[in-house]
């Protein structure tokens, strides 16, 4: 009997083991289920590769640590991420890309031919974005940009385009679609049409239920109750675009106000904050890109920390979000072939001669252009040129100008002094200035050789892009992959699952 009744036991407590362990599994699953952000920051340094992020890394550092008998580079807000990858960038045309395929390839996961938006190669079929897979999700959807906001990175995450030359009917497709319900930083390039003939997009912005916002007092404005928000920065410069950054801090010193690219992310996170579903931010630093096509070094550095400080609000956001947050950070392409390190400077640098430049490439052309209509001499532009760059024909001096140098200078001016329709260029020309304002050009190789850096290009190359990631999933972007994985990687850190 006392045999019995102790099986008896044992086959109940077999049994409530068993119980527990049933009901604790679906409990195990459960905590074992990667969480999925609601909130994902997407960064794109456009032609920020390695060379600019290393070079602003140096650059800040030398400024950081004048007596320092060793170089030590400083840390932007996104190199400390622990998560760090290297993807490719080659398109379907080239292994040196443009910014339409490669921000297609990060949008849609699919590759395409250069200039194509989120069609494939055949231009029959256009591919599903990530955006929209995040709206199909109930997350709000924003995109920023520095440059214009029909430009092919961020037309790449709310248009479809055979071709990003088409303007106007790009931004159409953002300002009367569903996606968006945050668009800012630029302007349109084609507000009204190519011919000038068309709907205007602001109209048709306020139609489709955005609020168009220009100035600081409309910013200041602005919550999660704005509903879509069309957010121009009050200050336009060149091509529809923000300032360059070293031009903003320079008009800001003489007391002219320019929102940053981290007040446009402040904004947009003002906008798109939500205790739903959350939302999906992408902002790119799309001046990074030009400055490189310049050539102009210092500019680029600057508008890399621009990216940096905006990255920075979102780290700041995900502190107060840590179990909810996914901040990405890379780029498109490299551009200009930047490198560290020049022949004359053999293993030395002087980043911090770089900090006597305080005028943009774009900018220093305006300057030109009013040397050219007052008949400016030789003597009028070394002035001019020491002013802003600080090279300077005193003796003895960090920047002074060797007898080459002042002789590059010299023909360059002779050339910019000419109306363009009047110069004359040889190969060697074309190949020294690239298309640019050969003083310009000029004047940049000049200092950034004398700082330890030189471009070998004024296009995009084909070197592979770093990737930094911080919050839910990030573990994901570690390691080598294709940059259509960005798409991919993204998705499953969202818990979303692409359309067959």
């Amino acid at each position: 009997m006392k045999e019995e009744v102790y099986k008896m036991k044992r086959l109940f407590a077999a049994l409530l083991v068993l119980a527990l362990f049933v009901c604790a599994v679906p409990a195990m699953a459960e905590e074992a289920a990667p969480a999925a952000p609601k909130y994902v920051f997407m960064f794109i340094g456009d032609g920020m590769g390695n060379p600019q992020v290393t070079a602003t890394q140096y650059y800040l550092g030398a400024l950081e640590n004048p007596d320092s008998e060793l170089p030590v580079p400083a840390a932007l807000s996104f190199t400390g991420f622990e998560n760090v990858g290297l993807m490719t960038t080659y398109d379907a045309s080239s292994f040196c890309p443009d910014s339409a395929s490669t921000a297609t390839s990060m949008a849609s996961g699919n590759k395409t031919l250069s200039g194509v938006l989120n069609y494939n190669v055949d231009l029959t079929e256009s591919f599903k974005l990530i955006t929209e897979y995040a709206k199909e999700a109930g997350k709000k959807v924003g995109v920023i940009s520095s440059v214009s906001l029909d430009h092919a990175t961020p037309a790449a995450y709310y248009a479809k385009s055979e071709s990003r030359n088409e303007y106007y009917n790009i931004a159409l497709q953002g300002v009367t679609g569903t996606t968006l319900d945050f668009l800012g930083g630029g302007t349109f390039l084609q507000p009204d049409g190519e011919d000038g003939a068309q709907d205007n997009l602001f109209t048709l912005a306020e139609e489709n239920g955005f609020t168009v916002v220009d100035t600081a007092e409309e910013y200041a404005a602005l919550s999660s109750e704005s509903g879509r928000t069309l957010a121009i920065n009050p200050t336009i410069a060149e091509d529809s675009a923000m300032l360059y950054e070293i031009d903003r801090i320079r008009h800001a010193a003489e007391g002219e106000e320019s929102m940053s690219l981290a007040d446009m992310v402040k904004a947009g996170i003002t906008v798109l904050d939500n205790e739903e579903e959350g939302f999906f931010l992408m902002t790119e630093g799309g001046k990074i890109d030009w400055s490189c096509h310049a050539n102009d070094a210092k500019t680029s550095i600057m508008d890399t920390i621009a990216l940096s400080d905006a990255v920075q609000v979102a780290i700041d956001f995900a502190a107060e979000h840590p179990e909810e947050t996914l901040i990405i950070v890379t780029a498109d392409h490299e551009t200009g072939g930047m490198t560290i390190g020049f022949a004359t400077t053999a293993y030395d640098t002087h980043f911090n001669y770089l900090e006597n430049q305080t005028i943009s490439w774009v900018q220093f052309d305006d300057v030109i252009t009013e040397m050219r209509e007052n008949d400016a001499t030789f003597e009028d532009a070394l002035a001019e040129i020491e002013t802003y760059y600080g090279l300077t024909t005193e003796e003895g001096q960090d920047l002074t100008l060797t007898e080459a140098e002042l002789e590059s200078l010299e023909a360059a001016f002779e050339l910019s002094m000419l109306p363009a329709e009047e110069r004359v260029l040889g190969d060697e020309e074309a190949l020294l200035y690239g298309g640019y304002e050969p003083l310009s050009m000029a004047v940049c190789h000049i200092i950034n050789n004398k700082a330890g850096l030189s471009f070998t290009s004024y296009a995009h190359t084909g070197l592979q892009i770093p990737v930094y990631a911080m919050g839910v999933g990030a573990e994901n972007f570690a390691g080598l992959y294709d940059n259509t994985d960005i798409f991919t990687k993204t998705m499953a850190a969202m818990g979303l699952q692409a359309d067959a």
